[in-house]
């Protein structure tokens, strides 16, 4: 099963791609695996010659055949296979169209401006290059959140740095903005963008603070992306939550986060385009208030909630690792602050945070969710989870 998913691409075959497409041949920095092989064909070659109807997994197939292959290795080793996996079918249409089979029905809504074909997004730290943004479009994602990227290239934390936990259905990372750098970023997106193969679905970009910048000179950090990246998204994140790079939670401090929006607020350009915040699951309510309220005066399209937790008290010491704690372990958390925000606020809310199921989905949803993401939800669940959530809303 895992062998008719094989896509062929070799490395010269990827460079001249990306010269064309502005699709990434993976570097060093986001991954030098070679294609795995299954005793069958290499892995985009299958692919090719698959129709739409052909690619459908059975039900549960992917966590039948797909993920068991996946978590035999390494959780960074894995996702770096996906990922290139994912940026070699970008360069093919008939393998874009065997992904196409997993798109879910149509249920277009607007939001802070923009049409979104579908509510569910894509997460920051996925791809975090931007190298496969018409793959993941043609799973069906209602629109796509790539990043977080950073003025400077950086290489992240000390591997290893993702961890997974499968009875708790939850990953730990602490990747730290592993990231190509605002400028090499812009430039493939820039050569993507005048393709035929820019997806029609919303793409968002979502910046951070570089490690090496201190905190007081953040702002121009963070200036310095958005000006290389505001014309190519069509809305903005402001990170200002990892718990994985030392300090970046200052930012959420009132005064910090209005000199900042201040900021980005003069840079706007000609075409304005949607900023929103992405917030920590680990603030307080009066800290919560305060966001809101500069967020408020600084007209922000939309809260993302949340980033990962440091709150680890639901998992078992001797699994417990250093970093960000998402997925089912998040889900109670996140959906309580996508409520109290509705509750206090007009701004829209993406909710992101334990959704791995149509039960997850549906509450945050009821509890006020305009959008909402998948990151470990798709990981441990696979693309059949976008076409579950929808069929059931």
């Amino acid at each position: 099963m895992w062998s008719r998913f094989s896509i062929r691409f070799s490395a010269s075959s990827a460079s001249v791609n990306e010269r064309r497409t502005g699709v990434a041949r993976l570097s060093g920095q986001t991954g030098i695996l070679s294609v795995y092989k299954g005793g069958g064909p290499d892995m985009l070659e299958s692919m090719s010659a698959m129709t739409a109807e052909e690619g459908r997994l059975p039900k549960n197939g992917y966590e039948r055949f797909v993920r068991p292959l996946l978590f035999s290795m390494d959780a960074e080793t894995a996702h770096h296979l996906t990922i290139r996996l994912l940026c070699g079918a970008s360069h093919f249409n008939v393998a874009l169209r065997a992904l196409k089979s997993f798109q879910p029905p149509s249920k277009p809504r607007t939001v802070f401006g923009l049409n979104f074909p579908n509510p569910i997004g894509l997460a920051a730290g996925l791809d975090k290059n931007g190298v496969a943004l018409p793959a993941w479009a043609a799973l069906g994602f209602g629109f796509i959140e790539i990043g977080t990227v950073t003025a400077k290239a950086q290489p992240g934390n000390p591997k290893p740095r993702i961890f997974r936990l499968p009875e708790q259905q939850a990953l730990i990372n602490r990747l730290g903005f592993n990231n190509d750098g605002a400028d090499a970023i812009a430039d493939r997106l820039r050569r993507l963008r005048n393709s035929e193969r820019w997806p029609v679905v919303p793409v968002g970009i979502n910046i951070g603070k570089s490690r090496a910048t201190p905190l007081e000179q953040a702002t121009d950090d963070y200036l310095y992306s958005f000006r290389l990246l505001r014309d190519l998204a069509d809305y903005i994140t402001l990170n200002i939550s990892s718990p994985n790079t030392p300090g970046l939670r200052e930012l959420q401090e009132p005064q910090k986060l209005s000199d900042l929006l201040r900021a980005m607020g003069k840079e706007a350009g000609a075409t304005p385009k949607p900023v929103v915040v992405k917030i920590s699951p680990d603030i307080s309510a009066t800290e919560l208030k305060a966001i809101l309220a500069v967020c408020e005066e600084h007209q922000v399209a939309g809260i993302i909630a949340t980033n990962t937790t440091l709150d680890h008290s639901s998992i078992p010491s001797q699994l417990d690792q250093e970093g960000g704690l998402s997925g089912a372990a998040l889900r109670e958390k996140s959906t309580a602050f996508v409520r109290e925000i509705a509750a206090r606020s007009t701004m829209p809310v993406i909710a992101s945070g334990g959704i791995s199921d149509v039960a997850s989905a549906r509450e945050k949803f009821q509890a006020g969710a305009q959008l909402i993401q998948l990151y470990t939800g798709f990981v441990y669940r696979g693309p059949g989870l976008l076409r579950e959530i929808m069929d059931k809303l």
